[in-house]
């Protein structure tokens, strides 16, 4: 028992050590420290921005006073400036004193049109917002055409009342749903980037050994299964360290922003009544997912013997993870339909799928327990076949790219046994 601490860590602190954690952990950490001050980064480039100049070449000056207060209603950071001609509005934007330029005038129905000129048509944004504010010049002019009085034309653009109530007693309501959402979303990125890192670096760790012949020392002093549980215990809690600091500089950052709003963390970000439960079953999910996957790849990875063909024998579980993401993304849309009930109960795709429909849902905890059965039989199974082929397939060297080598581990175990 003493040499499988050993080995947890020793693969722990060599990890931890390396510059390749230490470079991974700092540049996450300030990536989520740049997104989470977004808005103060932003304003700091735009400080010296005036706004966005347009010129407006019309015909008529009671529709152009129409446009102009749509426009600023819309978007204040837009000046509208006027020009007696397209060609001195041309040159403008050759000089750099405008941004773009708008030919406003009336169509034979005698309502308004208009041609917008730019250098470049990249600016969407620019584009719609000056053609929503024509449009609804045009809306304006219209109603008053065919002799709507004010009070007619606010009945009919008022809102409509539309409420959302679900027929069962204990369903979430919409807010809950959304403040569920923003929390799964996150937590399935967590998820799905932990468990493809922290996969490979257990399969690389392993192919490592082998490449350098360290491997042959190792078997005979230690058990080659308790050296992959090792290993996967020491990349579980080295996941776990890294995991700590990230999510900490973010949390830390997240609040400085926030301060000046007097509110809390899980406040701000509509978390507050988000049940303890949710956060319990990430983790339950994210340890189960973590074992299942890192037991995949140690075995996998010890039927390499170089690093270069490691990943492409673990190509097939990492195109696993990335379906059980992509199917987890649709369920955030509806995460009652067929597709997302059935995946939760298959293994590979639980972890991320069931965790889905528990944080969206009001889901029966008979299928909850159900869907972490079948994972921990699985993780035993996976477990127990894993250790018998990891434990030939350290032994083996070559190329070795083929899932073929698994019967050929199987074989040596035999031989060992």
């Amino acid at each position: 028992m003493n040499k499988f601490w050993v080995i947890v860590f020793h693969t722990y602190l060599n990890k931890l050590k390396t510059k390749s954690f230490i470079i991974t952990t700092i540049i996450t950490a300030l990536i989520l420290v740049a997104l989470t001050n977004m808005e103060k980064i932003i304003d700091v480039f735009n400080s010296d921005d005036n706004g966005t100049n347009v010129g407006v070449i019309y015909d008529v000056e009671s529709v152009y006073t129409l446009f102009k207060q749509n426009v600023n209603v819309m978007d204040k950071d837009i000046h509208l400036k006027e020009f007696t001609s397209e060609s001195k509005a041309k040159q403008a934007v050759e000089s750099g004193e405008l941004d773009s330029y708008l030919l406003l005038s009336l169509n034979d129905k005698q309502l308004p049109q208009a041609v917008y000129k730019a250098n470049s048509l990249a600016e969407s944004n620019l584009s719609s917002t000056l053609e929503q504010a024509v449009q609804q010049t045009k809306v304006a002019m219209a109603t008053v055409k065919i002799g709507l009085e004010e009070k007619q034309i606010d009945q009919l653009y008022s809102p409509v009342s539309f409420k959302k109530k679900a027929l069962v007693e204990n369903a979430k309501t919409e807010q809950e749903l959304n403040q569920a959402r923003g929390l799964v979303y996150v937590l399935l990125f967590v998820i799905y980037f932990a468990v493809i890192m922290y996969g490979s670096m257990i399969a690389m760790e392993v192919a490592t050994e082998k490449s350098s012949r360290v491997m042959e020392i190792l078997v005979s002093s230690v058990s080659p299964i308790t050296q992959m549980f090792a290993k996967i215990i020491g990349i579980a809690l080295l996941s776990l360290t890294q995991l700590a600091v990230i999510l900490s500089v973010g949390y830390t950052s997240l609040k400085a922003s926030v301060e000046t709003n007097h509110n809390g963390i899980f406040s701000y970000l509509g978390f507050n009544d988000v049940p303890l439960t949710t956060f319990v079953y990430a983790f339950v999910f994210f340890i189960l997912g973590y074992f299942l996957f890192a037991t995949l790849a140690a075995f996998l990875g010890s039927l390499v013997s170089r690093i270069e063909d490691v990943q492409q024998m673990i190509t097939p579980m990492t195109l696993v993870i990335v379906a059980a993401f992509l199917i987890a993304m649709f369920g955030l849309g509806d995460p009652e339909t067929t597709i997302i009930t059935v995946t939760s109960f298959i293994p590979f795709f639980a972890p991320m799928i069931m965790f889905l429909r528990v944080g969206m849902l009001n889901v029966p905890v008979w299928e909850v327990s159900v869907s972490i059965g079948i994972l921990v039989v699985t993780i035993t199974a996976l477990a127990i076949f894993g250790a018998r082929v990891y434990k030939g397939g350290v032994l083996m060297y070559g190329q070795s790219t083929s899932f073929k080598d698994i019967k050929k581990a199987l074989q040596l175990t035999k031989k060992e046994t």
